[in-house]
């Protein structure tokens, strides 16, 4: 039996509001019910402002729910004594690595996090190695963070994550600061701490080619959740999609503007060697 992650049901959750103003608070997140399974890799679209963010934080408990539950490998995230066990379960990477960053040398913020959880030191060696050489940034371990590059500073914050060992890792927007290069190597670290972990991803983005790479995708518009799904079923979607000011893989988009010209091609092409291989076999049959 597939063990359960996260559990979200009914969430709502609005930010206070201003009592000068004598507005009421409007809700960010209006009855958020979802299931993600532990292994699985999860990512969430949706516009600026569509709750993505604010239900990442909801996650690991820096937001706590106004209505419904978030329950994290079964244990409720309003439940105050089980925090500090909830984020050893799941770390969060944020979008700007420069509010992750608390060192001045990169083995030492790797480890900062083991430390605050009691971790034993032999064991914080071992677990600060093993995160810097799983990123690449071993040989960097030295190095003050201030003076590495967007993208190094990124796996050195995800470094960090990682040698909590959680179980599971929510990426809120990792990649939006970092240049094709950088958003490449967070990719593949993500790939490979599952290959090599089993852990559960959540992937908060806005580049649809990031979220392609995921077993689901979850779409989110004014708080709610719009679609739910693989990825190949959910960006044949093109239309809808755009209607909530999103885009689609360039690949999918390619084979719309054909469709829209006569040629009869799928939409589920997501990478570009099946793209190509739908258009050899289209044209092969004429």
């Amino acid at each position: 039996m597939d063990e359960t992650a996260i559990k979200i049901d009914n969430l709502t959750f609005f930010y206070n509001a201003d009592e000068e103003s004598g507005e009421a608070p409007e809700d960010v997140l209006a009855g958020v019910s979802l299931t993600i399974e532990a292994g699985s890799f999860v990512a969430v679209l949706g516009h600026n402002g569509s709750g993505k963010s604010t239900l990442a934080r909801h996650l690991n408990a820096l937001l706590l729910p106004k209505g419904g539950s978030v329950c994290v490998f079964g244990m409720d995230t309003r439940d105050e004594e089980l925090t500090l066990e909830i984020r050893r379960r799941v770390g969060m990477v944020f979008q700007n690595p420069d509010n992750q960053i608390v060192s001045n040398v990169v083995e030492e913020d790797v480890a900062f996090a083991p430390e605050n959880l009691g971790v034993p030191s032999e064991e914080i060696r071992k677990r600060v190695d093993e995160a810097l050489k799983m990123v690449g940034m071993y040989e960097f371990r030295d190095h003050a963070p201030h003076l590495l590059s967007g993208g190094q500073k990124q796996r050195v914050a995800i470094a960090g994550v990682l040698a909590m060992r959680p179980k599971c890792v929510v990426f809120d927007e990792p990649t939006a600061m970092l240049d094709p290069q950088g958003r490449r190597d967070v990719m593949d670290i993500i790939e490979k701490l599952r290959r090599e972990y089993g852990s559960t991803v959540i992937l908060i983005t806005h580049h649809m080619d990031e979220a392609a790479r995921a077993d689901r995708v979850v779409v989110m518009s004014d708080g709610r959740i719009v679609m739910d799904g693989a990825p190949r079923q959910i960006f044949s979607r093109v239309e809808e999609l755009e209607e909530l000011g999103l885009a689609v893989p360039g690949t999918v988009r390619l084979m719309w503007e054909l469709r829209k010209k006569g040629m009869d091609v799928p939409l589920t092409a997501l990478t570009a060697d099946e793209c190509a291989e739908r258009l050899a076999e289209h044209f092969a049959d004429r």
